[in-house]
């Protein structure tokens, strides 16, 4: 779905480039914008936890760990035992119950 909000994007600025050529680089735009929506997710398994951005990512294995946390609308945050924190792309509240079950039970379940 995200997908067809950079298409629409997209369409939007050809009407702007179509205008004016000099305006043309505001077309990598959507192209970044894909790229990111692509690249950006968590991955996690029984093992570890991987954190993928736009340009790299991050893995933590469970045992360094120390919690959850999430603030109002955004992603979780892993507390991580050496005092640093870790952005989860794409794990929400919502998503607990999938991450419960990969993670072999290191993180609750908050709906049972």
């Amino acid at each position: 779905m995200a997908h067809f909000a950079v298409g629409f994007l997209a369409l939007g600025l050809l009407v702007i480039v179509t205008g004016a050529t000099w305006t043309a680089p505001l077309l990598i735009i959507p192209v970044i914008l894909s790229a990111y929506i692509v690249r950006l997710r968590t991955i996690a398994n029984g093992d570890t936890v991987t954190a993928r951005g736009l340009l790299g990512g991050r893995t933590v294995r469970w045992e360094d760990i120390d919690g959850l946390r999430f603030t109002k609308g955004s992603w979780a945050q892993a507390q991580l035992k050496d005092g640093g924190e870790l952005l989860l792309p794409a794990v929400t509240f919502a998503t607990l119950p999938q991450l419960t079950e990969v993670s072999a039970g290191r993180v609750p379940n908050p709906y049972d």
